[in-house]
């Protein structure tokens, strides 16, 4: 298996640079984005509040990671699909789109974020609590969305439906990261965060092993 899920990832990376301008999109709206905020809440003049900066932050990377992971199966037409299903496990390869996307969301946090710190300015003041919350968070949207993007692809591609399944699942991952990154910025330590870092690792094990579980039933339709 993991040598599959390790062809199956090189594989999304040949894709991603043959079609760049997915990727390059992706990353002019998240550019686009923060400096319209910019422009539009009069940040220029220093009075952004920290939960403003949070919020703003959050909404941007929410729909990047929904721009960014939507494609996952939509890209893959009907015959590749089907020459997936005789090459590979569906295990291994809902395992590699979520490591992919994983890797692909943190990208574009982490982008988002040098972008809002020299444009917005950073008043995080707990650096390692906040990347680690990006990690748990990019995990969490990752997983959540692809195991949708999945189901929705089955549906002709709907994006209503897509949006629509994916709202229960994202907001209590978004809400835990907001707290968090929210504690990261107002230097509080650890244990303060604790409860919400535990919580947001057991509803992202959750969405991934759900996915793992019945993903396999969804890839034999």
């Amino acid at each position: 298996m993991l040598k599959e899920i390790s062809v199956l990832i090189q594989k999304e990376l040949t894709l991603e640079w043959r079609q760049k301008y997915a990727l390059n999109g992706i990353l002019l709206y998240v550019v686009s984005a923060v400096f319209i905020t910019y422009l539009s809440v009069g940040a220029k003049s220093g009075n952004i509040s920290i939960p403003t900066w949070n919020a703003l932050y959050w909404i941007i990377i929410l729909f990047s990671a929904v721009n960014a992971v939507a494609k996952s199966f939509v890209q893959e037409h009907q015959g590749r699909q089907l020459y997936y299903y005789m090459i590979a496990s569906p295990e291994s390869i809902i395992l590699s789109k979520i490591i992919y996307n994983t890797g692909l969301t943190l990208l574009l946090a982490l982008l988002g974020y040098g972008v809002f710190s020299v444009i917005l300015g950073n008043p995080v003041q707990d650096q390692g609590l906040f990347l680690l919350n990006l990690i748990l968070g990019a995990m969490g949207f990752s997983a959540s969305l692809t195991m949708v993007s999945g189901i929705a692809s089955k549906a002709g591609n709907n994006s209503t439906l897509m949006a629509i399944l994916s709202f229960p699942v994202i907001i209590p991952i978004l809400l835990m990261a907001i707290r968090i990154s929210k504690n990261a910025m107002d230097g509080l330590d650890w244990s303060v965060s604790a409860d919400k870092i535990i919580s947001l690792v057991a509803i992202n094990a959750i969405v991934a092993a759900a996915g793992y579980i019945l993903f396999p039933y969804l890839w034999k339709s």
